[in-house]
Protein backbone atom coordinates (compact mmCIF):
# COMPACT_ATOMS: atom_id res chain seq x y z
CA UNK A 1 0.00 0.00 0.00
CA UNK A 2 2.86 2.37 0.83
CA UNK A 3 4.47 1.77 -2.54
CA UNK A 4 1.21 2.53 -4.31
CA UNK A 5 0.84 5.76 -2.30
CA UNK A 6 4.42 6.70 -3.18
CA UNK A 7 3.77 6.19 -6.91
CA UNK A 8 0.48 8.11 -6.78
CA UNK A 9 2.10 10.99 -4.86
CA UNK A 10 4.93 11.14 -7.36
CA UNK A 11 2.53 11.25 -10.31
CA UNK A 12 0.36 13.91 -8.64
CA UNK A 13 3.47 15.98 -7.93
CA UNK A 14 4.36 15.97 -11.62
CA UNK A 15 0.84 17.10 -12.54
CA UNK A 16 0.92 19.84 -9.86
CA UNK A 17 4.19 21.21 -11.24
CA UNK A 18 2.75 21.16 -14.77
CA UNK A 19 -0.38 23.03 -13.62
CA UNK A 20 1.82 25.57 -11.84
CA UNK A 21 3.89 26.09 -14.99
CA UNK A 22 0.74 26.66 -17.06
CA UNK A 23 -0.59 29.12 -14.47
CA UNK A 24 2.68 31.07 -14.50
CA UNK A 25 2.65 31.11 -18.32
CA UNK A 26 -0.87 32.55 -18.34
CA UNK A 27 0.37 35.44 -16.18
CA UNK A 28 2.89 36.41 -18.86
CA UNK A 29 6.03 34.36 -18.20
CA UNK A 30 7.77 32.58 -21.03
CA UNK A 31 7.10 28.83 -21.02
CA UNK A 32 10.67 27.77 -20.27
CA UNK A 33 10.86 30.21 -17.36
CA UNK A 34 7.37 29.26 -16.15
CA UNK A 35 8.37 25.58 -15.94
CA UNK A 36 11.53 26.41 -14.01
CA UNK A 37 9.69 28.69 -11.57
CA UNK A 38 6.98 26.08 -10.95
CA UNK A 39 9.61 23.44 -10.24
CA UNK A 40 11.53 25.86 -8.01
CA UNK A 41 8.45 26.72 -5.95
CA UNK A 42 7.34 23.11 -5.61
CA UNK A 43 10.75 21.83 -4.55
CA UNK A 44 11.91 24.96 -2.72
CA UNK A 45 15.14 25.06 -4.72
CA UNK A 46 16.60 26.80 -7.75
CA UNK A 47 15.48 30.38 -7.07
CA UNK A 48 17.74 33.25 -8.08
CA UNK A 49 17.29 36.85 -6.99
CA UNK A 50 16.49 38.14 -10.46
CA UNK A 51 13.97 35.43 -11.29
CA UNK A 52 12.37 35.64 -7.86
CA UNK A 53 11.50 39.26 -8.67
CA UNK A 54 9.23 38.02 -11.45
CA UNK A 55 7.13 36.17 -8.87
CA UNK A 56 7.17 38.51 -5.88
CA UNK A 57 6.36 41.61 -7.96
CA UNK A 58 3.05 40.15 -9.17
CA UNK A 59 0.12 39.39 -6.79
CA UNK A 60 -1.30 36.63 -8.97
CA UNK A 61 2.06 34.89 -9.29
CA UNK A 62 2.62 35.16 -5.54
CA UNK A 63 -0.63 33.28 -4.96
CA UNK A 64 0.37 30.59 -7.45
CA UNK A 65 3.82 30.28 -5.86
CA UNK A 66 2.30 30.04 -2.36
CA UNK A 67 0.06 27.16 -3.41
CA UNK A 68 2.95 25.34 -5.09
CA UNK A 69 5.17 25.76 -2.03
CA UNK A 70 2.48 24.35 0.29
CA UNK A 71 1.76 21.43 -2.05
CA UNK A 72 5.48 20.82 -2.47
CA UNK A 73 6.08 20.56 1.27
CA UNK A 74 3.09 18.26 1.72
CA UNK A 75 4.18 16.11 -1.21
CA UNK A 76 7.74 15.86 0.10
CA UNK A 77 6.53 14.71 3.52
CA UNK A 78 4.25 12.13 1.90
CA UNK A 79 7.04 10.83 -0.36
CA UNK A 80 9.51 10.51 2.51
CA UNK A 81 6.97 8.79 4.78
CA UNK A 82 5.78 6.29 2.17
CA UNK A 83 9.33 5.65 0.97
CA UNK A 84 10.56 4.93 4.51
CA UNK A 85 7.61 2.66 5.28
CA UNK A 86 8.10 0.79 2.01
CA UNK A 87 11.65 -0.14 3.03
CA UNK A 88 10.60 -1.45 6.44
CA UNK A 89 11.62 -5.15 6.80
CA UNK A 90 8.12 -6.18 7.87
CA UNK A 91 6.50 -4.77 4.74
CA UNK A 92 5.29 -7.16 2.06
CA UNK A 93 5.25 -6.60 -1.65
CA UNK A 94 2.23 -4.70 -2.98
CA UNK A 95 -0.84 -6.57 -4.17
CA UNK A 96 -0.18 -5.88 -7.84
CA UNK A 97 2.90 -8.14 -7.64
CA UNK A 98 2.05 -11.78 -8.53
CA UNK A 99 1.39 -14.06 -5.53
CA UNK A 100 3.98 -16.55 -6.75
CA UNK A 101 6.71 -13.92 -6.74
CA UNK A 102 5.75 -12.70 -3.25
CA UNK A 103 5.93 -16.29 -1.98
CA UNK A 104 9.41 -16.81 -3.43
CA UNK A 105 11.05 -13.66 -2.06
CA UNK A 106 12.10 -14.05 1.60
CA UNK A 107 11.09 -11.36 4.08
CA UNK A 108 14.70 -10.25 4.51
CA UNK A 109 14.79 -9.20 0.84
CA UNK A 110 11.47 -7.35 0.91
CA UNK A 111 13.08 -3.89 1.34
CA UNK A 112 15.30 -4.48 -1.69
CA UNK A 113 12.34 -5.73 -3.75
CA UNK A 114 10.26 -2.72 -2.72
CA UNK A 115 13.14 -0.37 -3.52
CA UNK A 116 13.46 -1.95 -6.96
CA UNK A 117 9.75 -1.38 -7.62
CA UNK A 118 10.07 2.25 -6.50
CA UNK A 119 13.07 2.87 -8.77
CA UNK A 120 11.28 1.30 -11.73
CA UNK A 121 8.20 3.45 -11.02
CA UNK A 122 10.33 6.61 -10.85
CA UNK A 123 11.99 5.72 -14.15
CA UNK A 124 8.65 5.02 -15.87
CA UNK A 125 7.10 8.27 -14.63
CA UNK A 126 10.22 10.18 -15.68
CA UNK A 127 10.13 8.71 -19.19
CA UNK A 128 6.41 9.39 -19.55
CA UNK A 129 6.76 12.98 -18.31
CA UNK A 130 9.56 13.62 -20.79
CA UNK A 131 7.60 12.25 -23.73
CA UNK A 132 6.99 15.33 -25.88
CA UNK A 133 3.63 14.23 -27.27
CA UNK A 134 2.28 13.15 -23.89
CA UNK A 135 3.53 16.30 -22.15
CA UNK A 136 2.02 18.53 -24.83
CA UNK A 137 -1.32 16.70 -24.74
CA UNK A 138 -1.45 16.90 -20.94
CA UNK A 139 -0.49 20.59 -21.04
CA UNK A 140 -3.24 21.39 -23.55
CA UNK A 141 -5.86 19.58 -21.46
CA UNK A 142 -4.80 21.26 -18.21
CA UNK A 143 -4.58 24.71 -19.84
CA UNK A 144 -8.08 24.34 -21.27
CA UNK A 145 -9.44 23.37 -17.85
CA UNK A 146 -7.70 26.26 -16.10
CA UNK A 147 -9.04 28.78 -18.61
CA UNK A 148 -12.55 27.29 -18.49
CA UNK A 149 -12.65 27.46 -14.70
CA UNK A 150 -11.03 30.93 -14.77
CA UNK A 151 -8.59 29.85 -12.07
CA UNK A 152 -5.95 32.25 -13.41
CA UNK A 153 -6.51 35.63 -15.01
CA UNK A 154 -4.64 35.65 -18.29
CA UNK A 155 -2.57 38.78 -18.86
CA UNK A 156 -2.50 40.58 -22.19
CA UNK A 157 1.24 41.15 -22.30
CA UNK A 158 4.42 39.16 -21.95
CA UNK A 159 6.97 40.07 -19.35
CA UNK A 160 10.47 40.65 -20.70
CA UNK A 161 13.62 40.61 -18.69
CA UNK A 162 16.69 42.32 -20.09
CA UNK A 163 19.70 40.40 -18.84
CA UNK A 164 22.04 43.41 -18.82
CA UNK A 165 21.79 45.22 -15.51
CA UNK A 166 18.66 43.38 -14.38
CA UNK A 167 16.24 45.68 -16.24
CA UNK A 168 12.85 44.43 -17.29
CA UNK A 169 9.15 45.06 -17.83
CA UNK A 170 6.88 44.12 -14.95
CA UNK A 171 3.29 44.50 -13.79
CA UNK A 172 2.65 45.76 -10.25
CA UNK A 173 -0.65 46.31 -8.46
CA UNK A 174 -1.11 49.42 -6.31
CA UNK A 175 -2.17 48.17 -2.87
CA UNK A 176 -3.36 49.89 0.30
CA UNK A 177 0.13 50.23 1.79
CA UNK A 178 1.77 51.31 -1.45
CA UNK A 179 3.90 54.48 -1.11
CA UNK A 180 2.48 55.80 -4.40
CA UNK A 181 -1.22 55.36 -3.58
CA UNK A 182 -3.26 58.47 -4.46
CA UNK A 183 -0.14 60.26 -5.68
CA UNK A 184 0.30 61.80 -9.14
CA UNK A 185 3.05 60.38 -11.32
CA UNK A 186 4.95 63.69 -11.27
CA UNK A 187 5.09 63.51 -7.45
CA UNK A 188 5.83 59.80 -7.17
CA UNK A 189 9.59 60.25 -7.74
CA UNK A 190 9.61 57.02 -9.72
CA UNK A 191 11.78 58.47 -12.46
CA UNK A 192 14.45 59.24 -9.87
CA UNK A 193 14.33 55.54 -8.97
CA UNK A 194 14.89 54.65 -12.65
CA UNK A 195 11.30 53.40 -13.05
CA UNK A 196 9.12 54.36 -16.01
CA UNK A 197 5.36 53.72 -16.07
CA UNK A 198 4.50 52.53 -19.58
CA UNK A 199 0.78 52.01 -19.02
CA UNK A 200 -1.88 51.74 -16.33
CA UNK A 201 -4.65 49.12 -16.30
CA UNK A 202 -7.62 50.54 -14.38
CA UNK A 203 -10.98 48.73 -14.14
CA UNK A 204 -10.43 46.92 -17.42
CA UNK A 205 -9.28 50.06 -19.25
CA UNK A 206 -5.67 50.53 -20.33
CA UNK A 207 -4.17 54.01 -20.08
CA UNK A 208 -1.06 54.01 -22.32
CA UNK A 209 1.77 56.44 -21.70
CA UNK A 210 -0.03 58.15 -18.77
CA UNK A 211 0.55 61.86 -18.25
CA UNK A 212 2.47 63.27 -15.30
CA UNK A 213 -0.81 64.46 -13.75
CA UNK A 214 -2.29 60.95 -13.62
CA UNK A 215 -3.06 59.96 -10.02
CA UNK A 216 -2.36 56.37 -9.02
CA UNK A 217 -5.39 54.70 -7.45
CA UNK A 218 -6.06 51.54 -5.46
CA UNK A 219 -5.97 48.36 -7.58
CA UNK A 220 -4.30 50.11 -10.50
CA UNK A 221 -2.00 47.73 -12.36
CA UNK A 222 1.17 49.47 -13.45
CA UNK A 223 3.11 48.18 -16.43
CA UNK A 224 6.53 49.60 -15.75
CA UNK A 225 10.09 49.37 -16.99
CA UNK A 226 13.18 49.59 -14.82
CA UNK A 227 15.44 47.60 -12.54
CA UNK A 228 13.40 44.74 -11.11
CA UNK A 229 15.02 45.17 -7.71
CA UNK A 230 14.14 48.85 -7.67
CA UNK A 231 10.57 48.12 -8.79
CA UNK A 232 10.03 45.65 -5.98
CA UNK A 233 11.63 47.89 -3.36
CA UNK A 234 9.61 50.97 -4.26
CA UNK A 235 6.33 49.53 -5.57
CA UNK A 236 5.89 46.25 -3.69
CA UNK A 237 6.25 46.96 0.03
CA UNK A 238 6.09 44.05 2.44
CA UNK A 239 2.58 43.39 3.74
CA UNK A 240 2.01 43.09 7.45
Amino acid sequence: MNILLFIVTLAVSFIAIRIGAIAFELTGLQWSLAKFQALSCFTGTGFTTREAELITANPQRRRIASILIILGHAGLVALIATFANSLSPNRILPEFVPEALRAIIPSSLMPIANLTIILVAIYVIYKISNNVKFAQKLTDILRARILKKELVKRVSFEELVVATGGYGVSQVEVCENSPILNIALRDSKLRQQDITILAIERKGITIPNPSADTKLLMRDRLICFGKLGSIRKNLCPART
